[in-house]
């Protein structure tokens, strides 16, 4: 089974030299959450969406305006593209979405992939950031922005694809591992998501009061939408 995905860019983007960071919420939710509420009142502009014959028909209304449940986003003057996206994508589809955000940031010169995946941490290693990186160059910036760089483990999904991509064809590309509670995301988890960019994306800052109101927010969006395409993903999927 292949995903048939296609890009529809709305507007012009350079990016060059510049940042791709992964919001699809393949694994839980807390990077969709922590990259929507890293956008919010930051100068993103949408610039494009993801759709496929394959994904659920369902519209995300915002401020009454329609849109894709998948959508890029850049900021321009930070060199920033976010895909973000309120669709649980299953696993046999994990594999398509990744190559296809790596020729992204190939076609548009990004210079580092940024994901996140969630890990159950001993309660020594909740203060210390650890992060996977799929080159020497992307390893090294992790030890160069104050993280522990994963020796052992295994990274499922979007963001393991990702890294194995990454080490294929050379592409830098770092996964920040996330402690987060089984209960489901928490404001904790999107926070210490939000900091650990920061730390690697030059410009890229988070405002935690508006954090904590964005992330509600965009939690209770994204489970709606989960809920309203259960079906559909369902009869889809088998």
């Amino acid at each position: 089974m292949v995903a048939k995905l296609w890009v529809k860019e709305t507007k012009p983007i350079n990016i060059e030299g510049g940042y791709l960071i992964d919001g699809f919420p393949s694994i839980g939710f807390t990077s969709a959450i922590a990259s929507e509420s890293l956008m919010h009142g930051n100068n993103y502009e949408l610039a494009g969406f993801v759709d496929s014959y394959d994904f659920p028909t369902v519209s995300i209304l915002k401020e009454g305006v329609p849109s894709y449940a998948t959508r890029i986003y850049v900021n321009a003057g930070l060199k920033v593209g976010v895909f973000s996206s309120f669709l649980t994508i299953n696993e046999p589809y994990h594999k398509t979405i990744a190559k296809m955000m790596l020729m992204w940031a190939r076609k548009h010169k990004c210079s580092l992939i940024v994901s996140s995946s969630p890990m159950n941490m001993q309660e020594a290693d909740k203060n210390q950031i650890i992060a996977a990186g799929s080159t020497p160059q992307a390893r090294e910036k992790i030890k160069n922005a104050g993280m522990l760089v994963l020796q052992n483990g295994t990274i499922p999904g979007i963001p393991g694809e990702l890294l194995n991509q990454g080490m294929i064809y050379g592409q830098n590309v770092i996964v920040i591992l996330v402690n987060v509670d089984e209960a489901g995301p928490d404001f904790g988890s999107s926070v210490n998501l939000c900091m650990a960019m920061s730390k690697i994306l030059p410009g890229v800052s988070c405002d935690l009061t508006m954090l904590r109101k964005q992330a509600q927010v965009t939690e209770k969006q994204i489970k709606e939408t989960e809920k309203e395409t259960r079906v559909l993903r369902d009869t889809m999927y088998g």
